[in-house]
């Protein structure tokens, strides 16, 4: 199982995308405040949709409360920051993807105190950042090709035709 934890998130209609991903993937979610919505908020549920009962869900008051609740944990920080490649990482069972706030990412603090878990997703010059939503949902499916997609049906069917 994949962790992904989200910083200071602020917009619920990505978390909604991230909560969808997550319950689609087995993944749980980490929500570290303060949190720029109400968990309550209608878009935040409109975009989970009928997966809310899949999410494996966990809430923090602030980035200190995640660190008591979770001790040693060296996530792997996605940034535009980043100096590798985020398929260059060795995704193992158990990681923890850290993804900061929509408007600033994460403190440059934090990424320099363990910059070489710092990965990057590769885009063309002029363009500031992708959606966070997205920024998850390639990073999850990435470790989890890595991983050989544990737990997720590998193969669709199309209905016998009359």
């Amino acid at each position: 199982m994949l962790n992904v934890v989200l910083l200071e998130p602020e917009i619920p209609q990505n978390t909604g995308n991230i909560s969808r991903t997550c319950a689609a993937t087995g993944c749980s979610l980490h929500l570290v405040g303060p949190l720029g919505f109400s968990l309550e908020d209608r878009y935040l549920r409109r975009a989970g949709l009928d997966y809310w009962h899949l999410l494996d869900l966990h809430v923090y008051d602030d980035w200190a409360a995640f660190r008591a609740a979770h001790p040693g944990v060296r996530p792997w920080m996605a940034t535009t920051k980043g100096a590798r490649h985020y398929c260059d990482a060795a995704y193992r069972d158990g990681d923890w993807l850290l993804f900061g706030k929509e408007t600033r990412g994460l403190p440059e603090g934090m990424l320099a105190a363990d910059y070489e878990r710092a990965v990057r997703l590769p885009m063309r010059e002029g363009a500031r950042s992708l959606n966070l939503s997205n920024s998850v949902a390639v990073m999850v499916y990435e470790a989890l090709r890595q991983l050989g997609f544990p737990g997720l049906q590998q193969e669709g069917h199309l209905p016998k035709q009359g």
